[in-house]
Parts: C-alpha cells; structure tokens; sequence
C-alpha cells in the first residue's frame, strides 16, 4: 500500500493502517453495471459544474479574485468509498501532525516508549480506520480543503481544495429513497457546491478554521494519564454506568467529555460557523432546487424523514456516541438562521456574515437571528 503522505507507521497513529483497516471494513456499495458507474459518474460532473453558475447566480458570493479563484482551483473529484477515506486520512494526518508531535514528545520520556508509541499507533489506526469505514458509506460529499495536494488528490494552485462527491452513497441513497435519479444528483450537487462557493468566494475562511481547529486540538491536555481518566469516564457514562444529568437532556458525546473549558469555548465557535456553513447550503439547495429539481418537495421530505430516523438502532446508537446527531441539529439551526436573517435583510444583506472572522455568528447568535442583525447591521449603519 502507498503511504499516506509519508511515513504511515510513524508517530502515535499508524495512518497506513488506519486506511488498511477502513478499506477493510467498509461496507461494498450498492450493485452497478460497469456502463451505469460511468454514467453517474458523468452526470455528477455535469451537476457540479452547472450547479456552480446556479449557486453563485442565487447567493450573490463572487471569488474576490475571479481568475485565481477559478473551478479548476477546486476540482471535482467523483470518488468511492475507499477515495473517501483515504483523502479524510489524509486530511485529518495535516490536522492532527502538531498534537500529535507534542504528545510524542511527552511519551518520549517514559521507559519503554519506543515500544508502547508502536503497539498504541497500531491500536490508534486501527480505531481510526473502524470509524471511517462506519462514515464512509454515509456521506454523500463533502468539500476537503485541508489534504495537502498528491497526484491522487489534487488541488489547486492557490492552495484550493477539492470537492468530493461519494458515487456509491449517492445511488444508494436515491435507491432507497425511491426518487428520480437525475433530480437527486443535481440535488445533491447543489449543496456540495455551495460549500465550494462559500470557501472559494471567502479567502480568509479556510485559514480562520484551521486556526480555530488549531487552537482546539493545542488546548488538549496530552497528559496520558488524564486523557485516559477522561476517556475511562466516557465510556462509563455512555454505558449507563453514570447518571446523564439533567432529566431530559441526552448524556453528552465521547467528543463533548473529553473537553477542556478552553476546548468548550472553541467548540462553541465552530459549532456556529459549521451551523452557518450546513445552514446556508441546506438554504441554498432548496432556493435553488424549485428552478432547477422538478422533484425537489418529495426529495426534501424523504430524505428530511431519513435523516431523522437514522439506518438502525446501530447506526443511532453510533450517531450518539460520536455527536452526529450535533452535526443533524447544525442542518436545522443553521438554516434556521439563515432564512430569518434573508428574511430580514435580504440576501446582500445576508452576506455581510462573509466580511470577517467578527461577523460571523456566534453559537448564541444561531438560535436568536435578531441579535447577529442588531451587532452587524445596526452597529454598521449607525
């Protein structure tokens, strides 16, 4: 196997393995001619490229500079199962290369280290690569900007990313769901666009996340002993064995109990900016979608149905334990949001929240509108 990006057995994550693992484990997707695979994969590159016109046309957000920022900066990649994990390998290897240095660092002091810094890195991959190949076959696309650019994975000059549009999931998906084939794709599409736009049209967007997830990960308290008091704790809770808290209130995710309060003031940052973000592409797809998917209203409500419900007690269980259902609850609010702010101020208006990191919505923001539009537009216009 090609290493990812270098050494794959180096560090605390042997991501070599973690792809093995992944690859393994993923479950095949649905049964298509060899004529039928090329096909979606023709007309998926034909949605992308039309729904890029549709999404600017509707969100009024132009690259700053026009040339640099072209499509052939952000290509199209039309990927499998096994694509998709291993450009997430890849990306989560560049985000993670800073923590996982300095908890390297602190391991590499403890007798026996070279030797446990070996079995937990094959113990780590092997963790890592079981819950890729449980998301791979669940994402329908997705834009990954934080993957350095390979031969396999390209991007543009610029420092660009690329969009990745999962073929397998998306004819699984309209399978299931038992809706029109070209209307689910070009469906699909204009939501993934959307993410595209927001990133090629914001420049600074990119940089602010990466910064934000930076500070994230750098808050993380790489004494092993607590990590593992934290984790001991989790799994605990989430087996039952402690109470959830509140009554009413879900018990919180592995994700959620493993924070810093540092981490938890971060979390809340990004939590409204991946609001924004999903928000505004939900908003975008079905602004867009009544023009352009003749089946748009039977599309959005299955698959608003199948959201909700999730594939199997496994799959709900999973999403609790991982925080998906946060990322369900980032569609809703985020959209939310966004219609009522358009709703008040139009769509130019809107698009003041694309002016700097300080007008971005904060998690408070997201679920009372009229506050974000007291903050930016009353204190600009006054």
């Amino acid at each position: 196997m090609t290493s990812i990006g270098g050494a794959g057995t180096s560090g605390m994550v042997d991501w070599n393995l973690a792809v093995a693992t992944a690859t393994r484990l993923v479950r095949p997707g649905p049964e298509v001619s060899r004529d039928e695979a090329r096909e979606v994969v023709a007309e998926l590159r034909r949605h992308a490229k039309a729904s890029e016109e549709h999404v600017r046309a509707y969100t009024r957000m132009i690259p700053e500079d026009a040339e640099a920022r072209t499509i052939a900066d952000t290509p199209v990649l039309v990927v499998d199962r096994v694509g998709w994990i291993k450009a997430n390998v890849a990306g989560f290897r560049e985000l993670l290369t800073p923590l996982l240095g300095k908890m390297q660092e602190r391991r590499s002091a403890t007798p026996g280290s070279a030797v446990l810094g070996a079995v937990g890195g094959k113990v780590t991959g092997v963790e890592l690569g079981m819950l890729l190949s449980f998301l791979a076959s669940r994402i329908l696309g997705q834009y990954e900007t934080f993957a350095p650019a390979t031969r396999d994975l390209p991007a543009g000059e610029n420092g660009g990313g690329r969009l990745l549009l999962v073929a397998p999931n998306i004819v699984h998906v309209e399978r299931e769901l038992d809706v029109s084939p070209h209307d689910f794709r070009l469906w699909v599409c204009l939501h993934e666009e959307t993410h595209r736009t927001q990133f090629t049209a914001v420049p600074w967007l990119r940089d602010h996340l990466q910064g934000e997830i930076q500070s994230f990960l750098a808050a993380t308290d790489v004494d092993p002993g607590t990590v593992v008091e934290r984790l001991r704790e989790a799994v605990q809770t989430l087996a039952g064995g402690r109470p959830e808290g509140e009554e009413g209130e879900p018990s919180p995710s592995l994700v959620e109990l493993v924070q810093t309060p540092e981490q938890r003031e971060i979390l809340g940052r990004l939590t409204a900016v991946m609001s924004l973000l999903e928000g505004h592409a939900d908003y975008v797809m079905d602004g867009v979608g009544p023009q352009v998917v003749p089946s748009v209203a039977e599309i959005r409500e299955k698959f608003q149905a199948r959201r909700a419900r999730g594939a199997s007690r496994l799959d709900l269980a999973l999403r609790r334990l991982l925080g998906l259902d946060a990322k369900l609850r980032q569609y809703r609010d985020g959209e939310r949001f966004v219609r009522a702010v358009v709703d008040q101020v139009g769509m130019e208006g809107f698009n003041r929240v694309w002016t700097s990191p300080n007008t971005l919505p904060t998690k408070a923001e997201i679920a009372d509108p009229a506050d974000w539009i007291a903050r930016v537009h009353r204190k600009a216009d006054s």
